[in-house]
């Protein structure tokens, strides 16, 4: 098993590091409302190494702690960091792990319950892309990932099957939930947030009757601006896992 300790002093600092901003991410899933009792998770790649912090299983969000949050390799396993064995990483631990080792461009990764994007996994719909809102944010429809089996890697791979060259960050495993990806562990927090705003607003606006999707071309070019103009983007910056301009939307 690796140690923390024999890592190079610079790689045990980005460990702690991360631990403490994955432990405060976490506050905001039920901030949001996107969680209840222990459901849910959060992680964040370790700039520099081929590791990644996600949250233990079963621990009330309200008595996380920086030390408590699980230091795991890219394939899943638990490194000897010093936390008490009982602290056994997320039951979603193998799905994150996977998404890491495919995914390069992903630095975090959240998978929540929230109620309205449960709704559609549960129908096994996508989220249409009928608000500028989806379009600013997802690039087009926010798709439906396969129905797979919790504790092995089949979560993992469904997820980047549905997200590999799509512009979406999040994904609805059907009759599971959402899991978002992000640049780190605060850009997945977001996504994750924006997505079940999306969806409740969606699933609203659908129980007046049809809403047309927005026509493609204004989809493509609300997602581009959003995505590199809008805030304090560099217009030359390049959107990493956001996908490329021009990119069609799935």
């Amino acid at each position: 098993m690796m140690q923390l300790e024999s890592l190079p002093d610079h790689l045990r600092r980005a460990v702690a590091e991360t631990r403490e901003r994955v432990a405060a991410l976490h506050a905001e899933l039920p901030r949001w409302g996107l969680v209840v009792w222990t459901a849910g998770n959060i992680s964040e790649r370790v700039p520099g190494a081929d590791l990644f912090v996600i949250k233990p299983s079963g621990v009330s969000y309200d008595d996380l702690r920086p030390e408590q949050m699980v230091v795991c390799t890219l394939d899943g396993a638990k490194i000897d960091d010093g936390t008490p064995r009982s602290l056994r990483p997320s039951s979603d631990t193998a799905a994150h792990a996977y998404v890491y080792r495919h995914m390069p461009a992903v630095g975090g990764v959240v998978h929540t319950h929230s109620t309205y994007a449960t709704a559609f996994a549960a129908r096994g719909q996508q989220i249409p892309c009928i608000l500028t809102m989806v379009a600013d944010e997802f690039g087009g429809p926010i798709p439906v990932g396969p129905l797979a089996i919790i504790g092995d890697d089949s979560i993992g791979q469904g997820i980047v099957d549905t997200l590999t060259g799509h512009r979406s960050r999040a994904v609805l495993m059907a009759q599971h939930g959402p899991f978002t990806i992000g640049a780190d562990g605060r850009d997945a927090v977001k996504a994750a947030v924006m997505c079940e705003e999306v969806a409740r607003a969606v699933s609203i606006a659908q129980q007046q009757g049809p809403v047309p999707p927005l026509p493609q071309a204004m989809i493509d070019k609300l997602w581009y601006r959003y995505q590199n103009v809008y805030g304090q983007h560099d217009v030359d910056e390049q959107p990493g896992v956001h996908g490329q301009p021009g990119e069609a939307a799935g």
